[in-house]
């Protein structure tokens, strides 16, 4: 009887229950929305400025964060799309485009530093490369400011495929961070054997810090591991003073969050040389 209200109820057999089935759909129409923007250039980059210890005013670089308009032009973040797509083609097509975006935003800037996010999946994806084959003899300043960005959890599925891929483009100038550190399970081999230039903390231990006994054992664990391998290690999700001020003790290199600015897709240093104008 049961399986016959499935079926009534338009829920294909074989689904465990509803609850399987209006996650499947909401997926199908994350990844139907996010293909629908990406197919049409209905894409952005967010800036947010990641600063150095102590010099909150020099930002020593801005990361591109994606973002896609929906049929009614409202702004998502990738936060509410990148898990439903990163397997996908929409996912590679996705990462072209923040690393056409990037290259666009290094070109025109020429004193720029920019991080933009991939996934391993992408590695070898012949139009990613030729993305940034071609950015390199657009501008040869661009290699060296560029940042790429992948999350312990992508390289990890493919270390010895992501540890050559950073071998070969960290020839060509090319720096390559860490994101997320701490919320997945890399091997201490093979953090080793990547090489990566930054490393990022996962925000999770990060927010609160200053109140929080368990994130202070974490957090400086952590920088204490970039610190090691000679990581220039970067704080996420940094929201308060007293996080600022208690990171900063511990001896964390650059700090990124909401408390030095929200991602925006109006450029940070474009809007600052306005103010100083009018001024």
């Amino acid at each position: 009887m049961g399986r016959d209200k499935e079926k009534w109820a338009g829920i294909p057999a074989g689904q465990d229950n509803a609850l399987d089935y209006a996650v499947s759909q909401r997926d199908r129409r994350v990844i139907d929305m996010v293909d629908r923007a990406a197919r049409h250039g209905e894409v952005r980059l967010a800036y947010q400025a990641i600063v150095p210890a102590g010099h909150h005013d020099r930002p020593a670089f801005y990361e591109g964060l994606i973002r896609v308009l929906d049929a009614t032009g409202r702004v998502i973040p990738a936060a509410e799309f990148i898990n439903e797509i990163e397997e996908t083609e929409t996912g590679r097509l996705i990462d072209c485009l923040a690393l056409e975006k990037g290259i666009e935003t290094l070109v025109q800037f020429p004193g720029l530093r920019l991080s933009i996010n991939m996934s391993a999946r992408s590695i070898g994806y012949p139009r990613w490369s030729e993305i940034l084959q071609k950015g390199f003899k657009m501008d040869p300043t661009l290699a060296e400011r560029l940042i790429l960005e992948i999350t312990e959890r992508s390289a990890m599925l493919v270390p010895e495929l992501v540890t050559s891929f950073m071998q070969d483009l960290q020839k060509q100038g090319v720096s390559f961070a860490l994101d997320d550190f701490g919320a997945g399970f890399t091997s201490f081999r093979y953090l080793k054997n990547f090489y990566f230039d930054v490393l990022k903390i996962e925000g999770q231990f990060i927010r609160g810090i200053a109140e929080n006994p368990d994130n202070q054992v974490l957090a400086a664990a952590l920088i204490a591991i970039g610190r090691q391998f000679d990581m220039i290690t970067v704080a996420e999700n940094v929201e308060t003073a007293a996080d600022v001020a208690y990171l900063e003790l511990l001896g964390v290199d650059c700090l990124q969050g909401y408390h030095f600015g929200a991602p925006t897709i109006q450029p940070p240093w474009a809007q600052s040389k306005t103010r100083k104008a009018k001024g």
